[in-house]
């Protein structure tokens, strides 16, 4: 495979390959496994060492533990920095907003967000890691908030859900130029908010009360979880992750709370018949979550789902035991219930494992 042709992620997963080939090889010669000769080793490792050097020239991967190391502490400062700056603007321009006439109030508002938007872009383009383009973006996005939520005060604009749908465009835009998966995560709430305020507008209510329904977040539920599948999501590291558990969470904790208090559901059964369709919902879903995210080795998916089934497990161990039973025997319970939980995985995972080995 030629190196241009990969994105930084499969440049990361080529070089951990090379160390975990490197190691094995070593632990077979100490095993009397395999000889090579000098020669062919040598050969190996000049091929290795001239690999990771074009990777490191055209990735700037991590081609050490020191260098990784220091790359999650920049990847850490990059996020606090961008939050640290985003928070510095907000609070700037409602310190001198009031000095301000309102034409160049307009101004600043239509400005700011556009300059920092090409500024991101260019950044984007002139480095390999983005830390500086992920700050650029960041502040872009604040000052687009700001300057929908402030012209909207000035021109006296009621408000919208339509400015969710705006705000959840421009995060999409920024996070796929910038390969930057906070802003893709404000993409997704703004974008679910917008879709459970519009169907709460549909269903009669004022669009803020769209959190009264839990159902409303079950469609965009759907929505997100579908979106990483329709293209290819390989360069854009943690993109498909992130899309997963935002959409298993919006699907998860609105029938957990559903099953819990059912008079808040659309549905016009007695609240017991609706909870108890939400709670059997909940360990369906839950279950073939796990089974799917272990057929397809989507890890995130399979944590995700064995989290929420013993969220629905405990909480139905404690509406039928809590109030009767002595407290230490219901904690006894708990804990033999994860037990049993640990050996069904544990089974799972041995039979997973023998039949990776047979193939």
């Amino acid at each position: 495979m030629e190196e241009k042709s990969l994105s930084q992620c499969d440049a990361q997963q080529r070089v951990e390959q090379i160390y975990a080939f490197q190691q094995e090889m070593h632990v077979l010669e100490n095993d009397d496994v395999i000889a090579i000769s000098s020669e062919q080793k040598n050969s190996i490792n000049g091929y290795h060492q001239q690999l990771l050097q074009r990777l490191s020239d055209i990735y700037d991967v991590d081609t050490s533990r020191q260098s990784k190391q220091l790359s999650l502490g920049m990847r850490i400062a990059s996020m606090l920095g961008a939050l640290a700056m985003a928070t510095s603007i907000f609070f700037l321009f409602y310190q001198f907003w009031g000095y301000l006439s309102t034409g160049t109030q307009v101004s600043m508002l239509v400005v700011a967000p556009i300059l920092l938007f090409l500024l991101s872009l260019k950044l984007a383009e002139a480095e390999k890691n983005a830390y500086y383009s992920k700050i650029a973006a960041l502040m872009s996005l604040a000052c687009f908030v700001l300057n929908l939520s402030m012209l909207g005060q000035i021109f006296n604009i009621t408000p919208s859900p339509n400015a969710f749908a705006v705000w959840a465009a421009f995060s999409f835009l920024l996070a796929y130029a910038c390969n930057a998966r906070l802003l893709l995560f404000f993409a997704i709430v703004s974008l679910s908010s917008f879709i459970a305020m519009k169907m709460g507008s549909w269903s009669g209510m004022y669009w803020i009360s769209f959190g009264e329904r839990p159902e409303n977040f079950l469609l965009p539920s759907l929505l997100i979880f579908l979106l990483p599948h329709l293209s290819d999501h390989r360069r854009f590291s943690g993109f498909a992750s992130i899309y997963n558990v935002m959409a298993m969470i919006m699907l998860f904790l609105p029938i957990l709370i559903l099953s819990n208090w059912g008079e808040i559901s659309y549905l016009s059964w007695s609240p017991e018949t609706v909870e108890g369709f939400y709670q059997l919902t909940g360990f369906a879903l839950s279950v073939a979550a796990i089974w799917l995210g272990v057929k397809r080795q989507w890890g995130e998916v399979t944590n995700t789902g064995n989290v929420f089934f013993i969220l629905f497990l405990y909480t139905k161990f404690f509406d039928w035991w809590w109030e009767w039973m002595p407290k230490y025997i219901f904690f006894f319970i708990l804990g033999l219930s994860a037990l049993l939980a640990l050996m069904v995985f544990k089974r799972v995972r041995l039979s997973d494992l023998s039949k990776g080995i047979s193939q």
